[in-house]
């Protein structure tokens, strides 16, 4: 049996034009090399398998080379490694330092690779400080690690610095093409952009999954294959779920998290992949960003298609509801429960429920500018068209007079059928609608009671008690909308500009009256606030301090009834009201409990006798 070698030492590059992403720092060494402007001293620095041990190794076979030796000679005794995991006490950095001193047998320098050099021990470092600053001239140091803040600043200080990069989806899909295409194998291109995914920049890792679904699928790479090896959820699974979630089928939609439970994936990671994937549809949306989603073409037709049928606000509020459920994730008691829920959630964003259908509107907004009611004031009753079935209908089929409501009996009366094809107009909604729009005004009245809006009465000429008319009627109607515009008129009375001289006897008085009916109305809060100081007048503008923030914008947010209260009880339009916040003033509120014993004891001494008789506590 022929020895395997695996990929990532079998394919290991032998040039800094074979490392793969990280182009600036090669081309920095390669000039470095060329114009003799090398460091004593590099740390080379990133994440996991980006190939920092391997420049490092390039570096120190080039630096060696000056044309007359082979192209394969590899100078392995100028080349010294050195792992600081198992190296790292003073002993072995004693001995470090005394090899240097040697100097090379063959070429022109000798390299010292220090791999994890983050694993030296704080006394090594120290220990190692004066022969990396001034090291012989033979004497090269490469450090290598994946945890520079680990590195004590000294340390750093001495070194020239290289931060190695991630390497993208992009460049790990096309260098594990090439190999595939080396070793004979057919792979899909989205095949090997899973793999690149799944490797999370790291290119050691890239080719050690690619080795492992070789072995599981031959020389034929497919998507499927890849998927199934690797036990992860491709883009068409959440392609299907966003698609369930469009469509608000919610039932099919836990179905289909159950199977996904079923093939062993874990929620915690389909809830983020939930959320990535609204991310990568947001970026569809904009040409600008489309660039940002790392996957093949294949796969980038169908997220824009699908992106296409949804919203802006859709996405931002399912990104922000999965990532909500992936923080509380960890936390849940029932976790199944808690993805469920976030799944119904995202499926009810864009339902209207049932009964939410569209009518079309037999009395348009429109025909409110002319009245005093607001469109918006119209309750939803008011739009909609009763159906047939739901109007009472005679047994039989004409309509006589006997069938119209009567005045004196409006209990008894039916409704009437409209058999003229002018639209019919829902009566108790109108007059529901008139009577919420009178009620503003009524509120500030000096009787705020709203019984006159109940019901309508009309004088009888034969007697001194008025008549009932009935609210079905088209003449109550046009006796509220007289009301409404009465009302009106006497509301623009008000409006126009009073200035009766006032003092503050007066203020004292109106501003008293106002609490007392902020009590009756339960709102003690806003009362209290009123009664921490009493107004002064200067000319009209009345002033007040209150001793603290809170209380002044509690008291902004209610400013425009009480001013209103105040200018109709002075008779005066032009006062203004300043509120001043000093929180000296708190202090008469806020007593501590030895402040109280001393206010106590000025005015009766002998309490101060009394405390020390008995040994008492404050």
């Amino acid at each position: 049996m022929e020895h395997f070698v695996v990929s990532a030492l079998k394919y290991r590059p032998q040039t800094f034009k074979d490392v793969v992403g990280q182009q600036a720092i090669t081309n920095t060494l390669l000039n470095a090399i060329e114009h003799d402007h090398l460091a004593q001293a590099l740390l080379f620095t990133g994440p996991r398998g980006v190939g920092k041990t391997t420049c490092a190794r390039i570096l120190a076979k080039m630096i060696n080379h000056d044309g007359t030796q082979k192209p394969d000679e590899d100078f392995a005794f100028n080349i010294f490694e050195l792992d600081a995991a198992s190296n790292n006490s003073v002993d072995d950095i004693r001995n470090l330092t005394d090899q240097v001193r040697i100097p090379p047998q063959v070429g022109k320098y000798k390299v010292y690779i220090i791999d994890e050099v983050h694993m030296l021990s704080s006394a090594a470092f120290n220990a190692f400080l004066k022969t990396l600053e001034e090291p012989p001239k033979h004497a090269i140091f490469i450090l290598a690690t994946t945890e520079k803040h680990k590195i004590i600043p000294t340390i750093l200080s001495r070194c020239q610095i290289f931060d190695f990069k991630r390497i993208t989806v992009k460049d790990a899909r096309d260098y594990l093409a090439s190999i595939a295409k080396q070793q004979g194998v057919e792979a899909e291109e989205e095949a090997l952009h899973i793999i690149a995914q799944k490797a999370d920049g790291a290119m050691r890792d890239a080719l050690s999954i690619f080795d492992r679904v070789v072995s599981f699928s031959g020389v034929k790479l497919t998507r499927q294959a890849v998927t199934e090896n690797l036990n992860v959820l491709d883009y068409e699974t959440y392609l299907n779920i966003t698609q369930l979630i469009l469509d608000n089928d919610i039932p099919q939609l836990l179905v289909d998290f159950n199977t996904i439970l079923s093939k062993g994936f874990d929620g915690h990671h389909f809830i983020s992949g939930v959320a990535s994937h609204f991310r990568d549809l947001l970026v569809c949306k904009d040409e600008k960003t489309i660039d940002l989603l790392e996957v093949g073409e294949t796969a980038k037709a169908n997220y824009f298609k699908q992106s296409q049928q949804t919203s802006h606000s859709f996405l931002l509020k399912g990104i922000e509801m999965a990532n909500d459920c992936d923080f509380k994730y960890k936390a849940s008691r029932n976790q199944r429960l808690l993805v469920e829920l976030c799944l119904m959630q995202l499926a009810s964003i864009n339902f209207d429920g049932e009964k939410k259908k569209s009518e079309p509107f037999i009395i348009s907004p429109d025909h409110f500018k002319n009245t005093k009611v607001a469109p918006s004031a119209i309750p939803e009753e008011a739009h909609k068209v009763i159906p047939e079935n739901e109007i009472p209908k005679k047994p039989e089929s004409t309509v006589t007079n006997s069938d119209l409501p009567s005045v004196d009996n409006p209990i008894n009366a039916d409704p009437v059928i409209n058999t003229s094809n002018e639209p019919e107009v829902n009566e108790i909604a109108v007059e529901s609608s008139l009577k919420e729009a009178t009620d503003d005004y009524s509120v500030n009245q000096d009787n705020p009671t709203n019984d006159d809006l109940s019901e309508e009465t009309s004088p009888d000429p034969g007697s001194d008690i008025p008549k009932k008319v009935s609210g079905l009627s088209l003449k109550s109607i046009r006796q509220k909308k007289e009301l409404l515009a009465k009302k009106h008129g006497e509301k623009a009375v008000l409006s126009e500009v009073l200035d009766e001289p006032i003092n503050e006897t007066q203020l004292h008085a109106a501003w008293d009256e106002y609490i007392q009916r902020l009590k009756h109305k339960g709102e003690k809060i806003l009362a209290s606030i009123m009664e921490t100081d009493m107004p002064k007048l200067t000319d009209k503008v009345i002033s007040l301090e209150l001793p603290a923030d809170t209380m002044k914008n509690e008291l902004d947010r209610h400013l425009n009834p009480l001013m209103g209260f105040l200018k109709k009880k002075l008779q005066n339009t032009l006062i203004t009201l300043d509120i001043q916040v000093n929180e000296q003033v708190a202090k008469k509120y806020a007593f501590t409990d030895m402040e109280k014993f001393n206010k106590l004891k000025e005015q009766n001494p002998l309490l101060e006798k009394l405390r020390k008789t008995f040994d008492l506590d404050i």
